[in-house]
């Protein structure tokens, strides 16, 4: 099997910069090692943007996910939040870690695929909000919301089709963000990264994967389900506010104009224009 094809390696580049590509070639030995430690077989590649994540099955024929990434901080992170949320089943289970080597082995969720029905997904939501915050370990908010922006801008700089409005909507929504993040009403583990293609069908409902842990304010979650129907962001923090009535309406309105920047970005490095987004990240 091919672990890493030219694509998933210029998207590690891109994230990492040209470093990555030793840890590239030495992916295969590395795997290997950890398949034999943990009597895994892989059946497939998965693409990821901060390393691979390979489909295996353990001994007994059961569904497990091997992910590994080029940042022990990463694992160790991503390991540390899911032990905190342990008691949650709405959080996918951690079977084992290495984060030295950064790799986590987690459970298989079938059928596994993204989940974006706003109703159950809510129960994500609430259910993060609810968790009581760990004692310490973890960075602020203010953190997760300079790397988001950073990497953003470093992406947006890189890429001919994205309009030169961009930079200075970054900035905005920047400085918006971290407005917001300095200053939370609540704290909690924040999974910080709680998109659709983060949340998969469990086959009991959906269930989060992939956390970017930080502790702070727990509406910034929410965000992307804001934006999930296509409207404007008024009628999606009603639609979520509805559901999880623990989020402030306004400050979900607040972080969903400040973050609709980056929401927007995947789409101007396509070349495209969503209106609706631009005109939320001018109002941030």
């Amino acid at each position: 099997m091919n672990l890493l094809d030219d694509a998933a390696r210029q998207r590690l580049v891109d994230r990492f910069g040209p470093g990555v590509l030793d840890w590239c070639d030495r992916l295969p030995d590395l795997v290997a090692t950890l398949l034999r430690r943990w009597s895994l077989t892989v059946e497939s590649a998965v693409p990821g943007g901060t390393g691979r994540t390979l489909r295996c099955r353990n001994r007994t024929g059961g569904l497990v996910v091997l992910k590994l990434t080029p940042d022990p901080a990463i694992a160790a992170t991503e390991a540390a939040a899911l032990h905190a949320w342990a008691g949650c089943d709405r959080v996918v289970d951690l079977l084992d870690a290495d984060v030295d080597a950064g790799a986590i082995l987690l459970d298989g969720l079938v059928p596994g695929t993204r989940w974006r029905e706003l109703g159950r997904a809510a129960e994500v939501l609430r259910q993060l909000d609810s968790a009581p915050p760990p004692a310490g370990g973890f960075e602020p908010l203010t953190e997760r919301v300079e790397f988001m922006f950073d990497l953003a801008g470093r992406r947006a700089a890189a890429s001919p089709r994205v309009p030169a409005e961009t930079a200075d909507l970054l900035d905005r929504g920047r400085a918006a963000a971290w407005r917001l993040a300095a200053d939370p009403p609540r704290v909690r583990l924040v999974h910080g990264d709680l998109h659709p293609g983060n949340l998969l069908d469990a086959g009991r409902g959906p269930v989060a994967i992939d956390p970017r842990p930080s502790l702070g304010d727990p509406t910034f979650d929410a965000v992307d389900w804001v934006y999930l129907a296509g409207g404007p962001p008024e009628a999606g923090v009603e639609a979520v506010t509805r559901l999880v009535p623990e989020y402030d309406p306004d400050r979900l309105l607040r972080w969903s104009r400040a973050l609709a920047i980056l929401v927007a970005l995947p789409a101007l490095r396509r070349g495209e224009r969503p209106a609706g987004l631009l005109e939320s990240a001018r109002r941030a």
